[in-house]
Formats: structure tokens, C-alpha cells, sequence
């Protein structure tokens, strides 16, 4: 099987190179996006590899289709790039469904320590023998109230780890889990009571903009909202505008909806015209990572395999465990 590899960076032949050897697979990788201006690059493989930040739409699907591209492989849990009714049928789209949960969930509690402790001011200040203190009280987690928008195998993870500060766990999903140890209540009731509101969902039509101004406004005064999820779950005007109003004690996202064609790029010597993004920076309670919560040792050599995995079963002929099929209504 050949397959080309899109929007690539050096870390990726780490665990891609030597396990697509093992396997007998041609690879390529390019450090293009995958979009209808770079498709034709794929022309004579058997199956493109992407990333959260590239997209396959319909008319994209119906030249892969043309091209005898069977496969859309995507190295990511997310598949709201893609566009799967027009797959059906077509090529296969294969993702993977898990990697390490802990490890973005272990970011997650990353951002939200830092942003309540202010850790990443008190680094720079720090650094410049600048030892004062003032402004960067932050406030006990212990006992306080979480909400986890999302009970799948990251939201598990990240409740696991509140607990251990003794929070009191509150959750939301349409699918709840009976053996879960927490409060599954109402979206509304969730945004009302939680301290800390963290979001493990996917992407879909009914999660685009959960947060926004009239989800803020149910929130708690003084509260904190952390997404490590996908950004479009957030409206970030209504963010923007609540931070302005001081509703947030602080605000942890290492996504962005506008993300693309910013994040895992060096644009510190442009100006980078995206508005939203650049206010977004200049809040001193607001730490904005790129999209890194995955980017683990175990992680990334977990989504290597199972990748390779996957194109190992459709070129065998074996079930397609990992397939992504549009939801039925």
C-alpha cells in the first residue's frame, strides 16, 4: 500500500517511518496541507493520512474516488474535517478512536492549574528577577464543583484526575455512563453550579458553539473554562466578550476555531491578522497552547499504530473496526 502522508512535521516520521517499514507500506510525507489545491499530489496512492487541521469535502471526495484513492486515514480521534456523507460509499474514512486519553486529559488539568496559579506569568516574571507576587492569587480546587461536558474515555481520564483533589464531579453527555461515579445532570444545570467547566466532546452540529453568550451567561461568576477539545465548541466573540466582562477567573484552550493555518506553524516573525486570536492573547488570565494535549511519547506512537492498523486492514481485507459512517437520523 502506498500512502501519502499531508501537513507533516519532522516529529511525525518518528514513529511513522520504521513501523510503515515493519509493514511493508510506501509513505511520503509532505508538509502541505491536504486540501483541493494539494489532492493532486496523492495521485497513484492507495491512501491519504491527515491531520485535524486539513479537510476533504465532497468534491475533493469525488476526485479521490477518480483517482482510485481508497482510503482517508486520519491520525486524529476528530473527523469533523471531513466530510463523511460524501464518503459513504466512496473511500473509506478510518480514525483513531484512541490514543491516550490521559494524556490530553493530563493537559487539561495542565492548563487549568496554570491559568488559577497563574504559573505561566509567574515564569516570566520570575525570569527577569521580578519576584513580586501581586495579582497571581489564584483559589483552592479542593472540594470545589467541576463540570466535564463529554464522558468518554478523555472525560473518564480528566474526572479521574479532579477527584483527586476531591471535587465534586458534575457531567453532561447525551449518552451517559451508568458506571461512572458522578452527577450527570442537564447542560443548563451543569453551566449554572461548576467552578471549573472542562469540555471533552467532539465536534458535531449539535456541540458547534455549546459555549456562548447565553450558555456564559448561566456560568458562575469567577469561573474556569477549559477546552482541549475541538475550538469550534466555543463562539470566541461571546468568550471575548465574557472575559471583558470579568466573568472568567481564567480560561485554558489549546484549541482555537480559527486554528488553521496558525497553529503548529512558527508565525512569530508575521503579523497575524486574525483579530479574535491576537485579543485572545493579551488577557492575562488566558494561556493559548497549539493543539499539543496528544503530543506524548505513548500518544503518538499509539496513533502511529493504530493508523498503520488501519491500512493494514483494508489492504488485508479485515473488518474495519475504526471505519467512520454518517450518522443515521
Amino acid at each position: 500500500m502506498k500512502i501519502m502522508f499531508y501537513n507533516t512535521k519532522p516529529y511525525d516520521r518518528y514513529w511513522f517511518e520504521p513501523m510503515a517499514k515493519d509493514y511493508g507500506f510506501e509513505i511520503r510525507f509532505v508538509e502541505m496541507q491536504c486540501n483541493e489545491e494539494t489532492l493532486f499530489l496523492a495521485k497513484g496512492y492507495d491512501a491519504v493520512c491527515i491531520f485535524v487541521n486539513d479537510y476533504v469535502n465532497a468534491a475533493m471526495i469525488k476526485k479521490m474516488q477518480e483517482m482510485q484513492i481508497r482510503a482517508i486515514l486520519l491520525r486524529c480521534a476528530g473527523y469533523n474535517n471531513v466530510d463523511i456523507k460524501a464518503a459513504e460509499g466512496k473511500v473509506h474514512v478510518l480514525r483513531v478512536p484512541s490514543y491516550s486519553p490521559e494524556a490530553v486529559a493530563e493537559f487539561a488539568a495542565a492548563l487549568l492549574l496554570s491559568v488559577n496559579r497563574f504559573t505561566h506569568r509567574a515564569y516570566t516574571r520570575t525570569r527577569d528577577f521580578n519576584m513580586n507576587i501581586n495579582g497571581f492569587m489564584g483559589t483552592d480546587l479542593y472540594k470545589k464543583t467541576a463540570g466535564i461536558v463529554g464522558t468518554g474515555k478523555i472525560g473518564q481520564a480528566m474526572i479521574r484526575i479532579l477527584k483527586g483533589f476531591q471535587m465534586q464531579i458534575l457531567a453532561y453527555d447525551p449518552y451517559p455512563n451508568p458506571r461512572l461515579d458522578v452527577t450527570y445532570v442537564s447542560l443548563e444545570e451543569l453551566m449554572k453550579r461548576s467552578d471549573v467547566i472542562s469540555l471533552h466532546c467532539p465536534l458535531t452540529e449539535d456541540t458547534r458553539h455549546l459555549v456562548n453568550r447565553k450558555t456564559i451567561e448561566m456560568m458562575k461568576e469567577g469561573v474556569y473554562l477549559v477546552n482541549t477539545s475541538r475550538g469550534a465548541l466555543i463562539d470566541t466573540e461571546a468568550l471575548i466578550d465574557g472575559l471583558l466582562e470579568k466573568k472568567f477567573a481564567g480560561v485554558g484552550l489549546d484549541v482555537y476555531e480559527e486554528e488553521e493555518g496558525v497553529f503548529y506553524e512558527d508565525r512569530s516573525n508575521e503579523i497575524i491578522m486574525d483579530e479574535n486570536l491576537v485579543r485572545l492573547t493579551s488577557f492575562p488570565n488566558v494561556i493559548i497552547t497549539s493543539h499539543m494535549g496528544f503530543f506524548t511519547r505513548e500518544a503518538t506512537k499509539a496513533i502511529a499504530q493504530v493508523t498503520l492498523e488501519n491500512a493494514y486492514a483494508l489492504e488485508s481485507g479485515k473488518e474495519l473496526v475504526n471505519a467512520v459512517l454518517p450518522e443515521k437520523n
